[in-house]
């Protein structure tokens, strides 16, 4: 088990390369092939968080992420962050693209295992987002 900060780490490169830079390429480095999802979005292991985010990516072509926060405690890592872009690429969770412009906080939550995310929970504003999004009035 690595230390709250070379996790702490581990989080913050793996934000900025795929949240930041959108960059999925080499995601093994960083993700187990066997990680646990808790978010019913998003299917399992490392497939799954590859098509969840090629999905976003594509829905929200200018998808924006700031790090609010990043805090390590053993071999969790919470990290706090606003998420901004907007909807004029495909569908997305069910909704076509209108230019929707998003802007709402996430809190995830990982569990790190042998240097690599093994197990990811999250906590959004999704009030907020569904309605940005179209999908509550």
């Amino acid at each position: 088990m690595g230390t709250a900060q070379e996790n702490k780490r581990l989080i913050e490169d793996f934000a900025q390369k795929v949240f930041v830079d959108h960059e999925l390429d080499g995601l093994e480095a960083f993700i187990r092939e066997d990680y646990i999802q808790h978010n019913a979005d998003c299917a399992q292991g490392l497939e799954g968080f590859l098509d969840f985010f090629i999905t976003i990516f594509s829905a929200v072509p200018d998808f924006r992420y700031e790090i609010r926060q990043i805090v390590a405690e053993g071999d969790l890592v919470w990290m706090w962050s606003r998420t901004l872009g907007t909807h004029t690429g495909g569908p997305w969770l069910g909704v076509a693209p209108g230019g929707q412009e998003l802007d709402f906080d996430v809190i995830d939550m990982f569990r790190i295992q042998d240097g690599k995310i093994a197990e990811h929970w999250d906590v959004a504003d999704t009030h907020t987002f569904f309605t940005q999004l179209g999908r509550f009035a």
